[in-house]
C-alpha cells in the first residue's frame, strides 16, 4: 500500500475532479477515505467516493457510528489532502474555525496538510485569501498553487484546479519529504537535443526527458526556485515551474546554461546533449540520390565547462548513460569534469518510466560502493534530490 490518504472535498465546482483524484489514488495503491462538507454534497454525491474507493465517506461531525470522527480520521491519515480547497475552508483553517466535520478535522490534524486551492481568480487574489494561504504555509502546510486558465465562472486567470496527475505527484512527495528548499535556486537540464542535417532531418537520441523533468518537479515541489532548460521531451512541463527555456540544439543549450549558471546553488545536468553535429547543415531539404557522407564536428561540452567555472558552494551533478562498464565510465567522467556527484544509468532505461541510478560522489575510491536507486523515475528523483541536498 502506498499510503493512507484522507481526501477532504469542499464545495467548489471542481469537486467533481476530486472523484477522479480518488479513483487515480485508489488504482495507484493508496487507501483513500473521504470527508465532505455539506456544500460539497451539492456538487457531488458521497456514493461516488464510496463506490470508487471501497472505503468510508464521512459528512457529519456528529455521526451515529463514531462520536469523534474528526479525531479518528485525522489520526488515521498519513496525509490529509483538501481538494478542491475553497477560500472558505482555507479561511477557516487559517483562523482556527471548526464548525463542521472538515474544518474540525483540519484543527485536529497535527501533521502538515496539502491544500489544492481552486476558485475564481478575484477570490484567489484577494488579500484575505493570500494572507490565509501564507498563514497555512508558514505553519508548515503544503499549498499546490492553482493553474492559470479559463475558469468555470468565465473569467481567465489564476484559480483553476490543477491536473490530478500533479496533485498525485505532490502527494507522493509530501508523504515522505517536506517543502524545505525555499530560497534554493536550482538549474536542471532535460530532454534530447537535435542537430539539423537539413530543414527536415536531424541527429538526435532516444531520451524522453522524463528523468530530468522528474528531478525538476521534485525540486519545485520541495520549494526550490527551479529553472528548466530543455530540449525535445515527451511530456509537458509542470505549470508551477515558472522559468523554462527551450534549447533544442547543443549550442543553444550551451548558451542558455552558460548565461544562467552562476547564480544557482545546484545544477543538475540531465539532458542528453548531442556529442556531434553536422559541419554544414543544408538550408534546403536534401534529395535522395544514393549514398552520401555526413561530416560531423564535436559540440561544446557543457558539463566539462561547468566543472571548470563552478563556484565553491555550487553543487554540480552530472549523468552518465552507458551501455557497458557503467560504473567505471561514470567514475572517469566524475573526475574529468570536476563533478560533486554523478548518476550512472543504463541506456536501456531511456524513454521508460522505471530506472536504476547508481550514485557516485566526489572523493570516493573504486572500492567505495555506489548508492543505487531503483523504481519509478519520479520516486527515484525524490530520493536523488534528498541525496543532493545532503551532499
Amino acid at each position: 500500500m502506498e499510503g493512507k490518504i484522507l481526501l477532504c472535498v469542499t464545495g467548489g465546482i471542481a469537486a467533481y475532479k476530486a472523484i477522479d483524484l480518488a479513483s487515480q489514488l485508489t488504482k495507484s495503491g493508496f487507501e483513500v477515505k473521504t470527508a465532505m462538507t455539506k456544500n460539497a454534497l451539492k456538487f457531488v454525491s458521497a456514493l461516488n467516493f464510496s463506490a470508487i474507493t471501497n472505503q468510508s465517506v464521512h459528512t457529519d461531525l456528529f455521526e451515529d457510528s463514531d462520536p469523534i470522527p474528526h479525531i479518528h480520521l485525522a489520526d488515521w491519515a498519513d496525509l490529509t489532502v483538501v481538494a478542491p480547497a475553497t477560500a472558505n475552508i482555507i479561511a477557516k483553517a487559517a483562523q482556527g474555525i471548526g464548525d463542521d466535520l472538515v474544518s474540525t478535522i483540519l484543527l485536529s490534524q497535527p501533521k502538515p496538510v496539502l491544500y489544492v486551492p481552486a476558485m475564481n481568480v478575484h477570490i484567489y487574489e484577494h488579500p484575505a485569501t493570500q494572507n490565509n494561504l501564507k498563514i497555512l504555509k508558514d505553519r508548515g502546510n503544503y499549498i499546490l498553487e492553482p493553474e492559470t486558465g479559463l475558469l468555470a465562472c468565465g473569467y481567465e486567470g489564476k484559480g483553476k484546479y490543477p491536473p490530478n496527475e500533479e496533485v498525485i505527484y505532490a502527494i507522493r512527495c509530501y508523504l515522505k519529504y517536506p517543502a524545505d528548499l525555499t530560497g534554493k535556486k536550482v538549474l536542471v537540464t532535460a530532454g534530447a537535443t537535435a542537430e539539423p542535417i537539413d530543414p527536415m532531418r536531424m541527429i538526435t537520441n532516444k531520451s524522453s526527458g522524463k528523468m530530468g523533468l522528474s528531478i525538476a518537479r521534485a525540486f519545485a515541489l520541495r520549494g526550490a526556485e527551479v529553472t528548466l532548460i530543455y530540449g525535445i521531451m515527451s511530456e509537458s512541463i509542470p505549470y508551477y515551474i515558472k522559468k523554462s527555456i527551450f534549447a533544442p540544439t547543443a549550442k543553444l543549450m550551451y548558451d542558455a546554461v552558460m548565461e544562467h549558471s552562476k547564480d544557482y546553488n545546484i545544477i543538475v545536468q540531465c539532458a542528453a546533449v548531442s556529442d556531434y553535429k553536422p559541419v554544414k547543415p543544408s538550408t534546403q531539404k536534401l534529395k535522395k540520390s544514393g549514398n552520401f557522407n555526413l561530416e560531423l564536428v564535436a559540440t561544446p561540452d557543457i558539463l566539462e565547462h561547468l566543472g571548470k567555472i563552478k563556484p565553491k558552494k555550487q553543487k554540480l551533478v552530472g549523468f552518465a548513460a552507458e551501455s557497458e562498464h557503467i560504473l567505471e565510465n561514470a567514475r572517469e567522467k566524475l573526475v574529468k569534469k570536476n563533478l560533486d556527484l554523478i548518476c550512472a544509468n543504463n541506456l536501456e532505461t531511456a524513454g521508460k518510466d522505471e530506472t536504476t541510478l547508481n550514485l557516485i560522489r566526489a572523493g570516493t575510491t573504486k572500492a567505495t560502493k555506489s548508492v543505487q536507486l531503483t523504481g519509478n523515475k519520479f520516486d527515484v528523483a525524490l530520493q536523488l534530490v534528498e541525496y543532493i541536498v545532503n551532499l
